[in-house]
């Protein structure tokens, strides 16, 4: 009885069909005539592609790490960035309880639809994905340019596999793009300081050695 009950609560999020739910069933469909082997690459990119963000992070600390301590320092704030907004798009979710449009529209999706409970609006991958573009741009324009066609890529992936409506991705997109925005610059502001210290604390690193 317990265990119905709250069944029954997880479920009761809003339906946000009605915005764009017709797109997204086009998409769905789409996805479903599409070849097998483009459902599964598009599957794995969605589950496992932001793992490439972190990629370019490491690389745009790696080319900067002997040339440029302020790039250095911003490679390394990146992945702080992508996080709050992670935090942000988290909170968002628990505010607006928006059920997965697999759920509400009872579709067969290329992936499985996610448990009750798991709310869709605004969509936590193309949060950590425009954050992290945004991230990036602040350390060099050709990684922030890779970045962001992966992005955009990242939240079509989505709608594709049937996790989120447009309107989800979208939104996500913003949020991540609104919170990285204001922060990037405060990163740029300081990361001469933040960079002295470090050369600060190596030099007496090795003057002690």
């Amino acid at each position: 009885m317990h265990a119905a009950a709250t069944t029954i609560a997880a479920a009761s999020g809003h339906d946000g069909s009605g915005i764009d739910g017709k797109v997204y069933l086009d998409v769905v469909d789409a996805a479903r005539d599409a070849p097998p082997w483009l459902d599964g690459l598009v599957s794995v990119f969605s589950t496992y592609g932001l793992a490439l963000f972190a990629v370019l992070m490491l690389i745009g600390w790696w080319q900067a790490r002997t040339r440029d301590a302020r790039r250095a320092v911003k490679a390394l704030a990146a992945p702080v960035l992508t996080v709050t907004a992670f935090a942000v798009s988290t909170v968002l979710k628990q505010a607006v309880h928006e059920n997965r449009p697999c759920r509400s529209l009872h579709v067969i999706t290329v992936e499985a639809c996610q448990a009750p409970g798991d709310w869709s609006f605004p969509s936590n991958h193309a949060t950590l994905a425009a954050a992290a573009a945004v991230a990036l741009w602040s350390v060099s324009a050709r990684l922030g340019v890779i970045a962001t066609v992966i992005a955009l890529a990242m939240a079509a992936s989505r709608v594709w596999i049937g996790a989120h409506y447009p309107h989800d991705v979208l939104a996500g997109l913003a949020v991540g793009a609104l919170v990285a925005l204001p922060l990037a610059p405060l990163v740029s502001r300081n990361a001469r300081t933040v960079a002295g210290l470090f050369g600060r604390t190596r030099l007496r690193l090795l003057i002690a050695s």
